[in-house]
């Protein structure tokens, strides 16, 4: 089946979010959407699977509609997205070492492997979001021990993994994507982790695993509208004096995601930035029984 790939120039990343959202409105889950920062600015690519003149006619309004020029055309049969992460660096955040399988002799001695190969889920290290939570978890893991943590919006399970490997506990994880969902668990065997890793098919927390758990560290690296609204679920569902971390985010977003988790009675902890995207840690309160 013919895929096609249209190209919207944003000329910075609020813009570029703004219009995948856009896309992922009008278009549904028919439509994958990514952004990258070139020199050049960010553009949007949406890519789709047969000739639909129905997709193509939504991601051209959304273009029109923001002011972007787009360009349609029609892609060899290739899987562009490994095709295009193929070959990247391996990415060190804190002690893990996220790679492919090609460079599995770069591991130091005192590093935690992830390998991640190139597939249809989100999460290979490279993005500043996912990097910035990497970092964030070292740290985190140095100064308590987690017994139950979540990955909330896994997508590749590179957080899930690595926090099974670096502290040796079962870690659930979910994602709204059942392609995303099958790809984290092939990960996770993969990295050998695989009874110790449980991904799940979830949208925010209805499932019972999430909606019955007690996490004493939630992480969501996902996007600041989804965040925001999960706030509520995510305090009920951590445990007394638990960690939150939340990435997907970038510096412009940060007093919105604060206001809305310390209303939940969340306090910040530390924030990061990376390659201009922000992470956010809170800690929960304790209670005394």
């Amino acid at each position: 089946m013919a895929q096609y790939r249209a190209i919207m120039p944003a000329p910075s990343a609020e813009a570029a979010r703004l219009v995948a959202d856009a896309i992922e409105a009008a278009a549904g889950e028919d439509v994958a959407v990514s952004w990258f920062e070139e020199p050049d600015g960010w553009p949007v690519s949406a890519y789709w699977d047969g000739e639909r003149p129905d997709l193509a006619d939504a991601v051209f309004g959304v273009a029109l509609s923001h002011g972007l020029e787009v360009e349609i055309g029609e892609l060899p049969n290739v899987d562009w997205v490994a095709e295009s992460l193929r070959g990247l660096p391996p990415v060190r955040a804190g002690r893990f070492l996220v790679h492919g399988s090609h460079d599995r002799g770069k591991r130091r001695a005192n590093e935690i492997g992830v390998e991640i190969e190139a597939a249809q889920a989100f999460g290979t290290g490279h993005h500043g979001t996912t990097a910035g939570c990497l970092e964030v978890l070292d740290r985190l893991g140095r100064t308590r021990r987690f017994r139950a943590p979540l990955d909330l919006g896994t997508g590749s399970g590179v957080l899930a993994i690595a926090m099974a490997k670096a502290w040796g506990v079962p870690v659930l994880a979910s994602d709204i994507d059942p392609v995303a969902v099958r790809i984290a668990n092939s990960n996770a065997r993969l990295n050998h982790v695989g009874g110790s890793v449980e991904a799940v098919t979830a949208a925010g927390f209805r499932h019972p695993l999430l909606r019955d758990g007690r996490f004493d560290l939630i992480v969501a690296n996902i996007l600041a509208g989804p965040l925001g609204a999960l706030a509520t679920d995510v305090a009920r569902r951590l445990a007394s004096g638990g960690t939150v971390v939340l990435s997907g985010l970038i510096p412009q977003q940060r007093r919105f995601i604060i206001a809305r988790y310390r209303s939940r009675g969340l306090r910040l902890q530390r924030s990061i930035v990376r390659d201009g995207w922000l992470t956010l840690v809170f800690r929960g309160q304790s209670v005394t029984r």
